[in-house]
């Protein structure tokens, strides 16, 4: 074996060890093979490409007939983000920066060790999450004064409105792993309002004299970028850290998704969380879809905001339907951001054969979507049949209850 071939296969052999032993691997998890050029237009590309990229992107490489126009890139990987390390886990974002179209929402991906803490601190922004593996202790401040703390596992949430004060710690042998939704696609992680930074921008006197200590107690303050997920001993039993002498607050800043009772139909299922189900979410409502092969999310559109969406597991594609007869699909898979443009129609269809599960987010205090199934049906069949000029067959078809996934 050459040496340059060795070093590649010794690469790969470390990278595949790692991934076995994280368990999982989440985005772009797999080599996909590279989709040739197709069809009679456009020719061949004999130039400089990317084959493994063109793969992971079929509805781009040979977009479908329906595509149209110029509407901008609605994808973007969480693997093509900048990783922010610390002591005690690691970060990366998708801001409007990296994805120029999410005005409404930013999202954070965020890993904490066993111990591993994200330091006590606040936002401009409402900040939502979805526990995506392992278990965290998260602790919050109401602005009654009232204490908050709990520990939240695989597929619970949790949301801390603006000016909230919060921390959250990975807990059991490897920690957790979660996504973050803020309700600002101009959200930085550098923005936010830290413990550690606050105290080294305070002159060491004027903390003596608010918290009535001598001055020397502020002479080896931990320096903030040292700070801002950084390595600890884990937390005990939940009920020692509760705060002896003050009150719980009754506001729940969590709440337990998986828990809900679906919506189920033939081809998967869908639950709904909004205000009405977790009250202190007053930004964010969400959705998490789950579709079995062959099924899709039915042709609909939001008549509220935009939609954020996030790939958890399996392969899909979207289209999406915008004015002046533009369209474009794009292909998703774990660790993509997906989003859609207020108002625009879109289907989401699952094309794997293993179940698609993706979350759905709308900067909202609730949930909203109309079916296209569901207006045809509800509109006066002879106006419909004018429109389209389509059979009694297809008129017999439509449904007037929404059904928001169909196939499998």
């Amino acid at each position: 074996m050459n040496p340059i071939t060795r070093r590649s296969f010794m690469t790969f052999a470390a990278g595949s060890t790692v991934a076995l032993a994280a368990g999982s691997v989440h985005a772009h998890d797999r080599t996909v093979a590279a989709q040739p050029w197709t069809g009679q237009m456009g020719g061949s590309d004999p130039g400089p490409h990317d084959p493994l990229r063109q793969g992971e992107n079929p509805d781009i490489v040979n977009p479908p007939a329906t595509d149209s126009g110029t509407l901008p890139n609605l994808r973007f990987s969480y693997s093509d983000s900048h990783v922010r390390k610390g002591s005690g886990g690691w970060t990366r974002q998708i801001t409007e920066r990296e994805l120029g179209v999410s005005k409404s929402i930013a999202g954070v991906n965020m890993r904490l060790n066993s111990g591993g803490i994200r330091e006590l601190h606040w936002h401009k922004e409402g900040e939502w999450a979805y526990m995506l593996y392992g278990k965290a202790r998260i602790t919050a401040l109401d602005v009654d004064g009232h204490w908050f703390v709990d520990d939240v596992g695989v597929g619970d949430l949790w949301y801390f409105p603006s000016g909230v004060p919060h921390s959250i710690q990975g807990l059991g042998p490897d920690g957790c792993e979660f996504l973050l939704a803020f309700d600002n696609g101009g959200f930085d992680e550098d923005s936010t309002f830290l413990l550690s930074d606050w105290f080294k921008h305070v002159p060491p006197e004027v903390l003596a004299k608010n918290f009535g200590v001598p001055v020397e107690t502020f002479s080896k303050l931990p320096s903030p970028a040292d700070e801002y997920i950084f390595a600890a001993t884990p937390p005990g039993d939940l009920q020692k850290d509760a705060i002896a002498g003050a009150t719980r607050s009754t506001t729940a800043f969590s709440h337990r998704m998986l828990a809900q009772q679906p919506i189920t139909l033939k081809g998967g299922t869908v639950r709904i969380t909004d205000s009405s189900l977790f009250k202190v979410s007053k930004t964010i409502a969400a959705a998490l879809v789950e579709l079995q092969p062959g099924a899709m999310r039915e042709l609909h559109w939001h008549p509220n905001t935009d939609e954020w969406q996030y790939y958890l597991e399996g392969e899909g594609r979207m289209g999406v339907f915008a004015s002046s007869g533009q369209a474009r699909t794009f292909d998703f898979r774990a660790g993509d951001v997906g989003y859609v443009p207020f108002a625009m129609g879109h289907y989401v269809e699952n094309t794997g054969d293993k179940p698609l599960r993706f979350l759905e987010l709308f900067k909202s205090s609730y949930y909203a979507d109309i079916s296209l199934n569901q207006w045809l049906a509800s509109t006066p069949p002879q106006l419909v049949r004018q429109h389209l000029h389509l059979d009694d067959a297809f008129m017999q078809a439509l449904d007037k209850s929404k059904k928001p996934v169909v196939g499998g």
